[in-house]
């Protein structure tokens, strides 16, 4: 499961930091007059018969189009360290903020309050404490709270940190709070963004484009035409969940299917199986299942197995309960991912800052599928349901005890 409440996802290139739509914030999106995707050509309405509704206002043409192209796109850097690999790298010079070690980093995180934080923080943890020349680590919980990160901020730019890492809890109205921390320290975000490109860099998966879209290609592939979609969504006005939707909306415009049902269920697992039963009585049988978060997805199957029926096409994550389901049952399913070890990349970016060395300024990380072919790679014995394959933690001391696995 990602950060479902507001994580910034929006496309590569430095605009990503500065336009509304494409920001993190939990603000809901202005009803859209027309089904014309937001800066779409006029008279691109969707076709209304598709059952999917009017575009997002939080879609953006260009970022849908240059995330398409990252997906494709070969990463640089270790092939076997996705978390220090980027896509397009547009290098920016730090030598302004070189200094001698011992170095004192700090970090502002928006919450705990999930799985997929939760591994991500026990992993960022880990890798700072392969630093030696990091000798201090200061870090504060906003609890997803936008009042008190402004707080945080304000206080870790009085600590003496020489570089702040910020995961906002929310786009517009952390984007201040982050402006005036940049004229002290140098300030990297990553997960979640902002609506400024003072930060030296900012630090992502490709985005929820390409999350939304691998979903809905593959059930538009594995589908038979006229079969019926039923999209659960969790929260309306989230940019990552709204981009997601907003590129598999796309797909399924395109297709020869009909969603049947957009749903939101808060991300709550008995609301799921409610919601999944409920369209499983209405029309009889569903055909394939879209989810824009994966944390739910093995209540979406429960809701088909009690009712007697074959689990059609979905969709869920990199949590372990959804790869043993998909394992033990023989699914037919994919799961788009958003890594947590990109967790890890943040302190290594802080690291090359302090010492001179160029970043990108996007810093685009891969996004790979779990699909039926490498599933196996991603099942991990003995780690705990709620724990998230592509954590990039296998090579961390204290793996697996301090993510809650056993040996």
């Amino acid at each position: 499961m990602l950060s479902y409440s507001r994580r910034f996802l929006a496309a590569a290139a430095l605009a990503v930091l500065t336009l509304p739509v494409a920001a993190c914030t939990s603000d809901k999106p202005a009803p859209s007059a027309s089904g014309a995707p937001a800066g779409a050509p006029a008279g691109s309405a969707a076709p209304a018969d598709k059952g999917t509704g009017e575009q997002s206002k939080f879609f953006v043409q260009a970022d849908y189009d240059a995330q398409m192209a990252m997906r494709k796109a070969q990463p640089t850097g270790p092939s076997d360290k996705p978390w220090e690999q980027t896509i397009d790298p547009q290098l920016v010079d730090t030598a302004e903020y070189k200094k001698a070690g011992p170095y004192h980093l700090c970090f502002s995180n928006a919450a705990v309050d999930n799985p997929w934080r939760q591994v991500g923080w026990k992993t960022m943890q880990a890798e700072v404490a392969l630093h030696k020349e990091i000798t201090k680590f200061t870090a504060l919980d906003a609890e997803g709270k936008d009042d008190k990160q402004i707080s945080d901020i304000a206080e870790l730019t009085g600590k003496g940190c020489d570089a702040l890492i910020v995961s906002p809890n929310t786009t517009a109205t952390l984007t201040p709070a982050v402006s005036g921390a940049c004229p002290k320290v140098p300030v990297i975000v990553f997960d979640r963004g902002v609506q400024t490109d003072c930060p030296v860099t900012f630090i992502k998966p490709i985005g929820g484009y390409a999350f939304g879209a691998a979903a809905a290609e593959f059930l538009v592939d594995k589908v038979p035409a006229g079969g019926k979609i039923l999209a659960l969504r969790i929260l309306p006005g989230v940019d990552v969940l709204e981009t997601r939707w907003s590129a598999a909306k796309v797909a399924f415009d395109k297709s020869d299917l009909q969603v049947v049902g957009v749903e939101f269920t808060d991300g709550d697992a008995a609301k799921t199986k409610s919601v999944v039963s409920d369209y499983i009585q209405r029309y009889g049988k569903i055909d394939g299942v879209w989810m824009d978060a994966g944390a739910t997805a093995v209540a979406a199957v429960e809701a088909f197995e009690d009712a007697g029926q074959p689990v059609p096409p979905i969709n869920g994550e990199d949590q372990q309960d959804f790869l043993k389901k998909w394992s033990d049952a023989k699914l037919t399913a994919i799961a788009p991912t958003y890594p947590t070890y990109q967790w890890r990349t943040p302190v290594i970016a802080a690291l090359k800052v302090l010492k001179g060395e160029q970043v990108p300024k996007v810093w685009n990380l891969p996004q790979p599928a779990i699909t039926q072919e490498n599933l196996a790679t991603y099942l991990k014995p003995g780690m705990p349901p709620l724990h998230y394959a592509l954590c990039g933690c296998e090579d961390l001391p204290g793996y697996p005890e301090k993510w809650g696995g056993t040996s």
